[in-house]
């Protein structure tokens, strides 16, 4: 798939989790990670990476996993705590905060990415593995949907800043509102842009 070798998982058994996150680049915001334990006998087609799809087709398949899945749980680490820990090591605290929220309790860990997020339970990180493996897709679908939601929530409170349309990342909109507004404690102060900000204000 993608001009990648097959996958080889390690795990035969039904409680393989996939585990994803979202969000490590904005500026503003939570990241946001999602476990899920599929059902083998109650299949959910077409999962993959989240960014491919469409939002319609997203909230489709997010609904979906919550119906059909043997377990999920989606957790976060705040703005605070990626200022505190940096925005790797937050990532990590997200996954396994979702991965110890499943109620029922995995085995194996399937990982988006090329670290695992030092989780006491045996696993492989998969490079690209939301394109290569159900379960990861099936988390990054949870995730981004969770993640783009708390944007729209932001975008209400703050709609001058732009948050529903640009979901926190630093694009032109959402740098020149930082410029001309400053920074809301929603943003991630150790982040060069905002931290530039902050200076000014």
């Amino acid at each position: 798939m993608g001009g990648f070798p097959e996958l080889v998982i390690e795990y035969t058994g039904e409680r393989l989790a996939g585990v994803d996150e979202v969000g490590r680049g904005p500026l503003a915001g939570a990241v946001v990670a999602a476990a899920v334990i599929l059902d083998p006998c109650r299949p959910v087609e077409g999962l993959g990476d989240s960014k491919a799809l469409s939002e319609k087709r997203r909230l489709e398949l997010d609904a979906l996993i919550r119906e059909r899945a043997l377990a999920f749980a989606v957790a976060q680490a705040s703005p605070a705590e990626i200022d505190e820990l940096n925005i790797y090591h937050a990532t990590h605290l997200a996954m396994r905060r979702a991965i110890d929220a499943l109620a029922v309790a995995a085995e194996y860990l399937l990982v988006d990415g090329n670290c695992l997020p030092r989780h006491h339970l045996p696993g492989q990180a998969v490079v690209k593995g939301d394109a290569r493996h159900p379960a990861i897709g099936a988390a990054s679908i949870l995730a981004k949907v969770a993640r783009d939601a708390q944007m729209v929530a932001l975008d209400a409170r703050y709609p001058e800043y732009g948050f529903a349309r640009h979901k926190g990342y630093p694009t032109p909109e959402h740098l020149a509102a930082l410029a001309r507004l400053g920074p809301l404690a929603e943003h991630r102060r150790s982040f060069a842009p905002v931290k530039k900000q902050l200076e000014l204000f």
